[in-house]
């Protein structure tokens, strides 16, 4: 193989080398890319041996030169710059190196046959990376979840203070998105990742019809080829596979990319001193500002929210490409479908390494965490108060009235800097007094007591939902996470 050695003083894509995994950028390499062109080429050649139209010194001429490591990218551009098509371009360049039984590489197929099918087993590959992505982050999540369900927080609501609940509870919240986001991932492969198949310049098998004359079927032909690649093919097909896949693909990736983006801007805020309960791991030595040497700014989770916002854009580009295929096929989808599927899967496999290092390195601040529910965590109680006035006798509107009134006066005084007063407006207040001793007070407006069922719902969530999804990737978790910047 050989091929351009690009540097830094030429313009290189920051997914070339700063975002994304090596796994995601081998499946989306250019030389896999013509790895698989060969591969099919060579299933096609094996199934049309069968039936007398290549010869077995032809065929075993083609294997020899299938593997990746005889790929020229070099001489296939050369060839390109000529003749302007990068897929004819690599069939002389594949046939130059093989004597024998090059002059029959693609016999009968026109190039979508081949590109493809080749894109949708890098999509298949590239799905089954995402997957393992999200398992670990289910994973790491989980681990949380369990440690903080009983853990009483501030709930914020407008961002604006709430009721409580518990952290445990608001991470199982990240992590049920994860597992809509597995759903719709195995959905996928099982019922829309199929290739085009083998069926010529507009779908008809006309060509593959016509060389097996009294031979046998297009279709035994397509099924034996499709066989070999591993791969299921769309039952109808254009001189494509229907462009609507990418556009499944691709909303699929911007809703993984939504889930991320929900879990890090929310870390982004907690992180803020003005809630200051949990924060992103922070490396030893990380700067934060060039100009101010005490900032811990939440680059990792700002970076997770940037690059979820460029899949988000994807798919609307997906969608042009779906809807404006005129007739069989037009080519306006083919330069941009360079740049959307690669780095969609990229971006979103870069915002999956990342969610999973931040949980694993999560810091929660506990005290914090008391602080902001000692100081804010008060006025839930007012609603249970105002019940059990209503019990003893008191007209619920003209509580209800008053309460809102006590409330509002203890926000101004909150407000101002003192500390929250609610308890003592309410003790001080002789209605209230007449129907409420203080320790009953107190035990009403105690925030740990409003949690409701979450301690239980988190037990229930992992241990009835999660954990048997995690069971059935048991091979692909790990506990190895990092990233390089």
């Amino acid at each position: 193989m050989s091929g351009k050695k690009f540097g830094y003083g030429d313009f290189l894509s920051p997914f070339t080398w700063r975002y994304g995994s090596r796994e995601m950028r081998e499946i989306f390499s250019e030389v896999n890319y013509r790895a698989l062109w060969r591969k099919i080429w060579v299933s096609l050649a094996e199934a049309q041996f069968k039936y007398g139209l290549i010869s077995k010194e032809e065929l075993a001429d083609l294997k020899s030169k299938a593997g990746p490591e005889h790929v020229n990218i070099d001489r296939a551009h050369e060839i390109e710059k000529e003749i302007r098509h990068d897929l004819m371009a690599e069939v002389k360049a594949y046939a130059e190196q093989c004597p024998i039984g090059g002059g029959k590489i693609h016999l009968g197929a026109t190039s979508m046959d081949v590109e493809d099918n080749a894109d949708v087993l890098r999509i298949r590959a590239a799905l089954d990376l995402i997957l393992t992505r999200l398992v670990n982050c289910l994973d790491s999540l989980s681990d949380e979840i369990l440690k903080y369900k009983g853990l009483p927080c501030m709930g914020w609501t407008h961002l604006q203070p709430a009721e409580p609940t518990t952290l445990g509870y608001r991470l199982a919240a990240y992590a049920q998105d994860l597992l809509s986001d597995i759903r719709i991932v195995e959905h996928l492969l099982k019922n829309f990742v199929k290739g085009k198949g083998i069926k010529g310049s507009v779908g008809t098998s006309a060509s593959f019809q016509m060389l097996l004359e009294g031979k046998g079927k297009a279709a035994e032909l397509e099924k034996q080829v499709m066989q070999k690649l591993g791969l299921e093919a769309y039952p109808i097909a254009t001189q494509t596979y229907p462009r609507k896949l990418d556009y499944l693909v691709l909303s699929t990736l911007a809703s993984i990319a939504q889930s991320a983006h929900k879990f890090a801007v929310d870390l982004r805020h907690l992180q803020s001193p003005a809630y200051g309960e949990m924060s992103e791991p922070v490396k030893e030595k990380q700067v934060g500002s060039s100009a101010m040497p005490s900032k811990r700014n939440p680059i990792t989770a700002e970076r997770m929210c940037s690059l979820a916002r460029y899949v988000a854009s994807l798919p609307r580009i997906a969608w042009e490409n779906a809807a404006q295929t005129v007739f069989e096929r037009t080519l306006d989808d083919s330069a941009n479908r360079r740049l959307i599927i690669p780095e969609g899967f990229l971006a979103t496999d870069e915002c999956l390494l990342l969610y999973n290092y931040i949980v694993r390195g999560l810091r929660v601040h506990t005290a914090i965490v008391r602080r902001n529910l000692r100081r804010y965590g008060g006025y839930a109680g007012i609603e249970a108060i105002l019940v059990k006035l209503v019990e003893k006798g008191e007209d619920r509107q003209k509580m209800h009235e008053k309460l809102r009134k006590i409330s509002f006066k203890a926000w101004e005084r909150l407000m101002s800097g003192e500390e929250n007063p609610l308890q003592s407006l309410l003790e001080k207040d002789e209605t209230i007094r007449s129907k409420l001793d203080p320790e009953e007070i107190r035990e009403l407006l105690d925030p740990t007591r409003y949690v409701g069922d979450a301690e239980e719902r988190c037990e229930k969530f992992v241990k009835k939902i999660v954990r048997p999804v995690l069971s059935k990737y048991e091979d692909r978790l790990t506990r190895k996470v990092d990233v390089k910047f």
